[in-house]
């Protein structure tokens, strides 16, 4: 119950200071890759996991004018579509392996579809796009963080802003939403650079793990803010 309060407080703290959106993580496990090969492997609880019970009582307390989003690793379909109604979303943010056809199973929910960028590019992510579109599923918007082996996200270091930059959202491609290591500190130069239509933050405004911090947050809807009026001028 302590634990719900504080979550609580914090909900009404960060919605205070400006923020846009909030995710709810339903993701309760975190894989950690201890190599070498692919078959060792560490599973630990995800601090920032939100029961839906608990994301229930956030979502409600939230101004209507805030953004709120669900995040699921690999669940399966029918689960997504039932945590995602409790908790009255109004995004699906997919951070797996989720192919294509697995959006088209939604129900056509609104989706928000996160890419890890590594050496490969952004042929993929485009190839995967264009999947979405031929079945009718395309998502709201994508999210691109960075590729960290054994992590679906959350790894707190960015992509390659030189490469994200390239992601073709003027051709028909949803919005972009930048995410991976961003901070206080950097979030300027990194929507200079990238030219996203949205940043997303999470352990760049931590005062420690899973522990949001109002000023981190505050600092960085400011910094942001002023960046996406420079980028418009």
């Amino acid at each position: 119950m302590r634990e719900q309060r504080a979550a609580l407080w914090t909900t009404v703290a960060l919605a205070a200071v400006g923020i846009a959106c909030m995710g709810l993580r339903q993701h309760a496990l975190r894989r950690t890759h201890l190599g070498p090969g692919d078959s060792v492997w560490r599973l630990t609880y995800d601090i920032r996991f939100v029961p839906a019970k608990a994301g229930a009582r956030i979502t409600a307390a939230l101004p209507q004018r805030i953004v709120k989003v669900a995040l699921f690793v690999n669940a399966e379909a029918a689960e997504v579509c039932r945590v995602s109604d409790q908790l009255a979303v109004d995004l699906i943010q997919l951070h797996g392996d989720e192919p294509p056809q697995y959006l088209a199973e939604l129900g056509g929910r609104p989706t928000l579809r996160a890419f890890r960028l590594g050496a490969d590019g952004l042929g993929p992510i485009i190839e995967y796009l264009d999947r979405c579109r031929q079945l009718g599923c395309l998502p709201r918007m994508t999210l691109i963080d960075s590729q960290v082996p054994g992590k679906y996200g959350g790894s707190g270091r960015p992509p390659d802003w030189g490469m994200a930059k390239q992601y073709p959202g003027a051709q028909g491609c949803p919005p972009l939403v930048l995410a991976g290591g961003l901070t206080p500190q950097n979030v300027a130069e990194a929507i200079g650079t990238v030219h996203p239509a949205a940043v997303d933050t999470a352990s760049g405004v931590e005062s420690a793990p899973g522990i949001k911090d109002p000023a981190a947050v505050e600092a960085f809807v400011r910094a942001a803010r002023d960046a996406f009026s420079a980028s418009k001028s």
